[in-house]
Parts: C-alpha cells; structure tokens; sequence
C-alpha cells in the first residue's frame, strides 16, 4: 500500500481502496509512442472497432476476480483472488482520472491493468518489457 510521502490517491472520503499513482516507467513510455487502436485500424485499413487483444484484456480482468487464481507455474490455487473486481475497477477509476487521462479506451483501461497488477507484484515491470519487445519484433518482422 502506499505511504503518505508516495504519489497516492484515495477515495473522497479518505476511505476504502487507495492507488498507487507512482509512475510505471515502462507504462510511461507505452503511453508516450501514442500507437492507439484506432490509428493501427486506420494504418492497416482494419474495419473492426475493437482491437483484437480487447477480449484478452476482458478474459485477464475477469481471471484476476475470479475465485482460483493461476500461478505462473500453473498451480491452482482455489478460492483465491489475485486482484477483486471492485478494487481494480476503484483503480482504474483512478488512474484513468490521473496518470491515464489522456489516453483513449480501452488503452487506458489496458495501462492502468498494467499498473495495477505490477503494483501488486503480479506482473513483473521486466518480464512485460521483455514481452513487449517479442511482440514488436513479431509484428515487424513481416
């Protein structure tokens, strides 16, 4: 949880979930290039408006809340919950009002995922780059 010294942020009422506002820098420079969805379709003469990673982002946020939580070495661990809906949702809320403001859904809902499960040790901010990295070189290499 964050200290009052860190950049946090909480409920109006000083109460429930607080978020981390700390800056990701990874996310940071994501967020930054600027590559949307709409201009990828645009580019690429693609038709559909919603981005094909869309339903993976849906499935990961509804994994997250759900009552067995997957560890990364595919061990179950039943009745557990990595990251309840309500609190990512409070988060989102957050970081879609602050750091997240100016970027457009559903790449914002997809950053302050991002954020939210690397602030909470479930996403390792090295492992994404390395991921990201992959990809980039994938769709590139065509």
């Amino acid at each position: 949880m964050a200290t009052s010294d860190e950049n946090a942020h909480g409920s109006a009422d000083g109460g429930g979930p607080r978020t981390d506002l700390k800056l990701v820098a990874l996310l940071e420079t994501i967020k930054r290039r600027g590559r949307v969805w709409e201009d990828l379709a645009a580019q690429y003469g693609v038709t559909n408006p919603d981005p094909p990673w869309k339903v993976a982002l849906d499935a990961t946020c509804d994994l997250l809340a759900g009552d067995s939580l997957v560890l990364p070495t595919a061990r179950v661990v039943p009745g557990s919950c990595a990251l309840p809906g309500v609190q990512r949702r409070a988060e989102e809320d957050d970081l879609s009002a602050t750091i997240y403001a100016d970027v457009p859904f559903p790449e914002r809902q997809l950053l302050a995922l991002a954020h939210s499960m690397i602030k909470h040790g479930l996403l390792d901010e090295e492992e994404l780059a390395r991921r990201v990295k992959l990809v980039h070189e994938r769709l590139n290499s065509a």
